[in-house]
């Protein structure tokens, strides 16, 4: 068991180079199909949300105060309210959500 951990870091090692130089070297021209072009360029915000969106309704222990803290955070941004202001919002309701919930 003790040898076969440098088989799964040199494993992780190969596919972490590949899929990093594979493209680079396969793809050398400009990308001018522009579906292509707008899936490549959605890819980061995509990404992005996928890692942190589970993570805002797990990270108080109580589903209720993570999904009304990223409501909170939705309905500020989506009024125009700066990134300050919708983090801060957010932490506002989550606080008193769980000051509220821990007297229940």
């Amino acid at each position: 068991m003790q040898n076969s951990i440098y088989v799964y870091i040199l494993v992780m090692a190969v596919v972490t180079y590949l899929i990093r130089v594979l493209p680079l070297t396969l793809i050398r021209k400009e990308i001018k199909n522009t579906y292509i072009r707008s899936f490549l360029y959605y890819v980061p915000y995509v990404t992005l949300a996928v890692m942190t969106v589970p993570a805002i309704f797990h990270a108080t222990g109580n589903i209720v105060t993570g999904v009304s803290g990223f409501v909170t955070a939705v309905v500020l941004a989506y009024r125009g309210a700066g990134l300050l202001k919708v983090a801060v919002g957010a932490c506002v309701v989550v606080l008193l959500l769980e000051g509220l919930l821990s007297f229940f």
